[in-house]
């Protein structure tokens, strides 16, 4: 599926213009349905909505796991996808006690509560240990995959990395959040662990960005932007590490220092 799309563009160089056109990354609604109910409506780019769902369902503490989701298939438009959910698996709605409407820019606008907010920030159990020069390369190493990006320039990446600085998926999305749902929610249609891995981000890591990966059980964040405050006090809660700022030859580490392998701090 497209994720970009060509338009008339006029551009201007100091007092002349020439017409063009250029390359837009594509936005449109995504409904998301739990059987016959609706759940979320997110701005997204077209393409792995079954991943970005299945990575929402779960990443939101709406099921545990993928072993909840029976199937997912697109209902009666490319832009709403049905969930199925397994035999004697049930959802609390009233316990979700946020309306599910997200934006491409700002995940969290919709809840209602910094308490509802703070969904399933359970402590991590991980013992991930990374060398700071396999760290150092992963934003690069997202980039290379970004090829949406290269089309428009506008446009975040989200990866799931192994330790060694394998790329084991990455994903793109005008939504930050949606990308990394998207890279998630791969994974949890695969029965894959996050055992050992790493996500890597393109642009800020966000609270609502650390919040999915510790409901995940990824114990470990590079983002190529600044963490917010509040990220970085739920990293430290629950055992995250948490990298900002990553590029260029140098990372600053917010949370979790001792997932990094590197001179005095090792």
């Amino acid at each position: 599926m497209d994720e970009s799309v060509r338009v008339p563009v006029t551009r201007v160089r100091g007092t002349s213009a020439t017409t063009d056109d250029d390359a837009l990354a594509i936005e449109e609604p995504l409904e998301i349905r739990v059987g016959d109910r609706p759940l979320s409506v997110t701005m997204r780019t077209p393409g792995d909505d079954f991943a970005l769902a299945a990575g929402f369902l779960v990443t939101e503490g709406v099921v545990r796991n993928g072993a909840d989701i029976d199937n997912i298939r697109h209902w009666g438009s490319p832009n709403v996808v049905r969930v199925a959910l397994r035999e004697g698996v049930t959802i609390d709605w009233g316990r979700l006690q946020r309306n599910f409407y997200t934006s491409s820019s700002c995940g969290v606008c919709g809840k209602t509560s910094i308490d509802a907010v703070r969904i399933a920030a359970r402590p991590l159990s991980s013992s991930l240990v990374v060398d700071a020069s396999i760290i150092h390369a992963l934003p690069d190493a997202l980039r290379a995959r970004q090829s949406a990006f290269d089309a428009t320039g506008a446009i975040h990446g989200a990866g799931l990395f192994s330790t060694h600085g394998e790329a084991l998926v990455v994903a793109e999305d005008v939504g930050r959040h949606n990308a990394v749902d998207k890279a998630i929610g791969a994974f949890v249609l695969a029965r894959r662990s996050f055992d050992d891995t790493i996500l890597v981000v393109s642009g800020r890591g966000g609270f609502e960005i650390v919040q999915k990966a510790i409901v995940a059980g990824i114990a470990m964040i590079v983002a190529v932007g600044a963490p917010s405050s509040l990220a970085a006090e739920l990293a430290r809660e629950t055992g995250m590490t948490l990298i900002g700022f990553a590029r260029e030859g140098r990372f600053n580490i917010y949370a979790g220092e001792q997932g990094v392998r590197s001179g005095n701090l090792s």
